[in-house]
C-alpha cells in the first residue's frame, strides 16, 4: 500500500474516499467494472463513429471521431486488463467505501429531478429536490427542511429568473404571471 495513502485511516466510518491513487498494487472494489463500463462505452462510440462515413477515405468526416474513439478503446481495453490483474482489495465494501447509501440516493434525487423538469416545471422540482436534500442531509424536521428549502429556492429564483433573466422551464407554475405582477407593483411604485 502507498504510505502517504491517508484514506485506509480514515474512510471506514461509510463515507466514500476520493483520494485517488489508493493502492498500488491491489484494486478497490467496483474499479474492474468501472473499466468494463469504459470499455463498453468506447466501443459504443467507436461504432457510433464508424457510423459517420464508414471507411471511406482518411479525409472522410468519421476519421478523426473514429481515429479518437479507436484510442480511447484500446486504452480503456489497456486499463481494464491490468485492472482484471491485481487483487481485490479486501478491507473494502463497495457499499460501504465506493458508493455509500447516499450517494446512490443523490443519484436516484437527480434522476427524479430531470425526468421531472418538463412537465412540472423549475420551482416544484427544486422545491421537492431542496425540501428531501436537506431532510436527509440535516436530519431536521420536515417544517426546518421546508422553510430552508423555500427560502433557498426563492433566493434561486430572484436572482436566476429575475435578475439575470434565465429562461427556466414554467410547467405548472405560472411565473410569468407573477413576473409580470412584480414588475406592475415595482413600477406603481415608482409612479
Amino acid at each position: 500500500m502507498n504510505p502517504d495513502f491517508r484514506g485506509d485511516s480514515d474512510h471506514h466510518d461509510g463515507t466514500s474516499d476520493a483520494t485517488p491513487g489508493g493502492y498500488v498494487e491491489q484494486r478497490r472494489p467496483g474499479e474492474l467494472g468501472f473499466a468494463l463500463f469504459l470499455t463498453a462505452a468506447s466501443l459504443f462510440l467507436l461504432y457510433s463513429a464508424y457510423g459517420i462515413s464508414e471507411f471511406e477515405a482518411l479525409s472522410a468526416p468519421g476519421a478523426v471521431p473514429m481515429a479518437t474513439t479507436l484510442v480511447m478503446a484500446i486504452s480503456a481495453m489497456v486499463v481494464a486488463y491490468r485492472t482484471a490483474r491485481l487483487k481485490k482489495v479486501q478491507s473494502e465494501t463497495l457499499s460501504g467505501d465506493i458508493l455509500p447509501g447516499k450517494v446512490l440516493l443523490f443519484i436516484g434525487f437527480l434522476i427524479v429531478f430531470g425526468l421531472l423538469l418538463k412537465p412540472l416545471g423549475f420551482v416544484p422540482t427544486a422545491a421537492l429536490f431542496l425540501i428531501l436534500a436537506i431532510k436527509v442531509l440535516a436530519r431536521k424536521g420536515w417544517g426546518y427542511s421546508f422553510a430552508t428549502a423555500m427560502s433557498a429556492l426563492f433566493i434561486i429564483w430572484i436572482v436566476f429568473r429575475v435578475v439575470f433573466t434565465v429562461l427556466l422551464p414554467a410547467g405548472i407554475v405560472p411565473e410569468a404571471e407573477f413576473i409580470q405582477l412584480f414588475r406592475n407593483l415595482v413600477s406603481s411604485g415608482a409612479n
